[in-house]
């Protein structure tokens, strides 16, 4: 089978530590890669799950913004409070 190579752009931090994390594994960087991309085509979907991040929807921002708007204008002051957890987590 022929090979090709493949060029990526990563943080310089994020590859040296991939490499560590390959080394450690026992495996090199191009040896994680083609296993990433074989199971991306053998199951046709990607082996992770990728969601939104709730903290940052629409309607959250525009909820933060308004409790700093009230908190610079002293209509609220700030309080802590334990962290409150979505449902079904």
């Amino acid at each position: 089978m022929s090979q090709a190579n493949l060029s990526v752009r990563i943080d310089e931090k994020d590859k040296k530590s991939f490499e560590e994390f390959c080394n450690e594994t026992g495996m090199n960087v191009s040896v994680a890669i083609n296993m990433f991309i074989k199971t991306v085509l053998r199951e046709h979907k990607l082996p992770f799950e990728i969601k939104v991040d709730p903290f940052y929807s629409k309607n959250n921002i525009e909820h933060l913004e308004k409790i700093v708007e009230n908190i610079n204008n002293g209509k609220a002051k700030l309080e802590e409070h334990e962290i409150v957890e979505e449902d079904g987590e």
